[in-house]
C-alpha cells in the first residue's frame, strides 16, 4: 500500500472497548467509589493478598495478575526481528528515543512540581498527607524522618507519611518516565501513520524501558524528596515489563511455529486484543475503591492532577511533531513518532505506583488520572495530525502529503 493510499484510507476504532474507553473509565471510577462505600472490606481484603517480605507487602497478587494481562497482549504483538531493521528508519527512531528519554521525564517533573507544589499547593492542602509503603528493606523507627516523610505505624505496619502533593508528584513522575507502548498502536493507526514503524518503535521503547525506567524514575523520585525503593522498583520492572516481554516473545514464537503467522494475526490477536483494556478496567475499580473518600471529599483533586498532565502531553506532542518537521520526515513517520512521546505507558505507571507506594496511595491515583485524560486528549491530537498532513512529505522524493479525506 502506498503512502497516499494510507493517508486516504478510512481508519476507525473497531473495538467497543477502544471506541468508548473514556466512558468505560468513568464507569469504573463510579463502580470503584461505590465498592469502597458499600463493601470497603472487599478491596482491603484483595489488597491484603500480597507477597510479604519482612512483614511488608511487596507485590499485590490480584493487581499483579491484572497488570500481567494488561501487558502480555501488548508484548506478544511485537515482532523483534523488525527491531534489527530499524536502522533503515534512523531519524524517527532517534527522534522518539531523544524526546522520550532525554526530555519528557524532566519536563514532566518540572511541570508537575510547579503546579502541584506551588500553584495548586493550597488547593490540595498544606496539611494534607498520604500514607505510602516503606521502601523495601528500609527499617527505621517510628517517628524517624526519611526524605520528605515520617515513619508512622498503621495497623501494626510501618508506613511512610508524606505530603499529599508529593505523592501526586510521584505518580506524575512515573507517568513521565513511561513512554507509551500500548495505545500508541491505536493512535498511530487512527492518524494513518506507518504501522510497521510504530511497532518497531514500540519494541525499541520496551527494551529501552528495561534499562532506563528504573534509573530515571529513581533519580527523579529522589530529587523530589520521595522514597526511592530501588529493590521494589527493579522488581516491578521485572514483573511488569520483563516477564510479559519474555512471555510474549516465547509464546509468539511457539504459536507461529505451531499454527502459522496468519492464524496468529487473524485469530489469536483478535481474541487477545480486548484483554488489555478489560484488565485495565478491573484494576481501576480496585484503585478507586480506595480513593473514593478522597475524591468525594475533594472532587477537584482530579482536576489538579489532570492540568499538569494535559500541559505535558501537549508540550511533548508539539515538540516531537515540530522536530519531525525540521528533520523532514514523511507524515507517516512523523505522526507515530510524536504520538509515542505524547502518550503514556499508564499500565506500567499504575503497576509501579501500586507496588512502590500502595494501592491506596496518591501516586496510584495520579497514574489513574493519566488514564482518564489519555483517550480524549490523544484523539484530539489524532485530529490535529490528520489536519496537518500537508506540513510533511509522503515519500523520500519530497512530494507534499495529500490532505486526508475527512467526514
Amino acid at each position: 500500500m502506498s503512502s497516499d493510499d494510507v493517508l486516504n484510507n478510512e481508519r476507525k476504532m473497531t473495538s467497543v472497548f477502544e471506541r468508548f474507553l473514556s466512558l468505560w473509565v468513568v464507569l469504573c471510577i463510579i463502580a470503584g467509589i461505590l465498592l469502597g462505600k458499600v463493601a470497603p472490606d472487599v478491596a482491603q481484603y484483595l489488597d491484603g493478598l500480597a507477597i510479604y517480605v519482612k512483614g511488608a507487602p511487596v507485590v499485590s497478587i490480584p493487581i499483579a495478575i491484572c497488570l500481567f494481562f494488561m501487558m502480555y497482549p501488548i508484548m506478544v504483538k511485537i515482532d523483534f526481528a523488525e527491531v534489527i531493521k530499524a536502522g533503515k528508519s534512523g531519524k524517527p527512531v532517534f527522534l522518539t528515543l531523544f524526546v522520550n528519554w532525554a526530555i519528557k521525564p524532566f519536563t514532566m517533573y518540572g511541570i508537575a512540581l510547579f503546579f502541584l507544589g506551588t500553584l495548586f499547593y493550597h488547593f490540595i492542602g498544606p496539611e494534607a498527607v498520604d500514607v505510602v509503603k516503606m521502601p523495601f528493606g528500609l527499617d527505621l523507627p517510628v517517628g524517624a524522618a526519611h526524605g520528605a516523610g515520617t515513619v508512622v505505624l498503621v495497623d501494626g505496619v510501618k508506613m511512610l507519611e508524606v505530603p499529599l502533593w508529593r505523592s501526586y508528584l510521584a505518580g506524575c513522575i512515573l507517568l513521565g518516565v513511561a513512554p507509551c507502548t500500548a495505545m500508541v498502536l491505536v493512535w498511530g493507526y487512527l492518524s494513518r501513520g506507518n504501522d510497521g514503524l510504530t511497532l518497531v518503535m514500540v519494541a525499541i521503547n520496551s527494551l529501552t524501558m528495561l534499562l532506563l525506567y528504573g534509573v530515571l524514575g529513581g533519580f527523579l523520585l529522589g530529587v523530589g524528596r520521595l522514597p526511592v525503593p530501588w529493590q521494589a522498583l527493579l522488581l516491578s520492572i521485572g514483573i511488569y515489563v520483563a516477564l510479559p516481554l519474555v512471555a510474549g516473545y516465547l509464546s509468539r514464537k511457539w504459536i507461529i511455529a505451531a499454527k502459522g503467522e496468519a492464524w496468529f494475526k487473524e485469530k489469536f490477536l483478535h481474541v487477545l486484543t480486548p484483554i488489555t483494556i478489560i484488565a485495565l478496567l478491573i484494576t481501576l475499580v480496585l484503585l478507586f475503591s480506595f480513593k473514593g473518600e478522597v475524591i468525594i471529599g475533594n472532587p477537584l483533586t482530579i482536576l489538579w492532577i489532570a492540568i499538569p498532565l494535559f500541559i505535558q502531553t501537549m508540550l511533548i506532542f508539539w515538540l516531537g511533531y515540530g522536530l519531525a518537521r525540521l528533520l523532514k520526515l514523511r507524515y507517516m513517520d512523523a505522526a507515530p513518532a510524536a504520538m509515542i512521546g505524547a502518550s503514556n505507558h499508564f499500565e506500567v505507571a499504575i503497576a509501579t505506583s501500586t507496588m512502590l507506594f500502595g494501592l491506596a496511595s496518591g501516586a496510584a491515583l495520579a497514574t489513574v488520572v493519566g488514564v482518564l485524560i489519555e483517550v480524549p486528549v490523544m484523539l484530539m491530537l489524532v485530529k490535529i495530525c490528520l489536519k496537518t498532513t500537508q506540513w510533511f512529505t509522503t515519500a523520500e522524493m519530497g512530494a507534499p502529503a495529500q490532505q486526508p479525506i475527512t467526514g
